[in-house]
């Protein structure tokens, strides 16, 4: 990108119409409530334990990245509100099926159960987790792309990782067994979820620049949060700044 690209008081706000927001949004809520389906099975890979959802929850955190630096922290904010709603709403839903009695031939209860059973605290923990961590994740990324003027993409998936994913286990972790087990136990629960978590970002980096690339591309242009209000709660998109992307201003993407 030019130089005169990267000067936030020449920014202007098109009318514009993102063409992938929504694809994109349904295909990362997919993933989130797989994630939580398949969390409870313990694999083992080699000497190390892992939860299912280790394979696949760590990629929405890509995609919180993807968003914030495509479509800003407002498409963030948007897309981390359904994930969490329809978290929410799979977990309630599961609950109320496993405590409805089930039919005399249904011999499957145990296995429902332990699929959908989930303990309210694990549930609450887990929603809190999802919640904290990933506002942290975007704000992070929109603030050090702000102060980067776009450059160094690595720099801002990493580094909103890092903290992310940092809020993310502490709470988790504290929630789901604080005062239930030792508090080493749970250092050490905290510290190898989240090694593994940004190690995954970090294997991922490639991947990501190529998506954030090819989207802003088709998408034509780029954004950046100069005032953009940072609220959790607020609504709607003021304080955004969008550049339209040229051919000669493509040039330095993800730099």
């Amino acid at each position: 990108m030019t130089s005169s690209a990267r000067a936030f008081s020449a920014l202007e706000r098109p009318e514009h119409r993102f063409k992938f927001f929504d694809s994109l949004v349904v295909v990362f809520v997919t993933i989130l409530l797989i994630s939580n389906l398949i969390g409870p099975k313990i694999c083992a890979v080699g000497p190390f334990r892992i939860s299912g959802a280790q394979l696949l929850f760590p990629i929405t955190y890509i995609f919180g990245d993807v968003f914030t630096e495509v479509y800003g922290y407002a498409g963030s904010r948007r897309a981390i509100w359904l994930g969490f709603f329809g978290s929410a709403l799979m977990a309630v839903m599961g609950l109320v099926v496993v405590w409805l009695p089930p039919a005399p031939d249904f011999k499957d209860q145990a296995a429902f159960a332990t699929v959908f059973g989930a303990v309210p605290r694990m549930i609450a923990a887990s929603l809190c987790a999802y919640w904290a961590g990933e506002f942290a994740n975007s704000f992070v990324m929109a603030k050090m792309k702000v102060l980067t003027q776009g450059k160094a993409l690595w720099m801002r998936t990493i580094g909103s990782t890092v903290v992310g994913q940092f809020v993310d286990s502490v709470v988790i972790m504290t929630l789901a067994f604080g005062f239930k087990e030792s508090w080493g136990t749970i250092l050490n629960l905290i510290f190898s979820g989240y090694v593994g978590k940004v190690l995954y970002e970090v294997v991922a980096t490639p991947g990501t620049y190529l998506v954030v690339n090819g989207l802003k591309r088709l998408e034509g242009v780029d954004v950046y949060d100069t005032d953009t209000d940072f609220s959790p709660f607020a609504k709607g998109s003021s304080g955004e700044k969008f550049v339209a992307l040229t051919p000669q201003s493509e040039s330095g993407l993800a730099e």
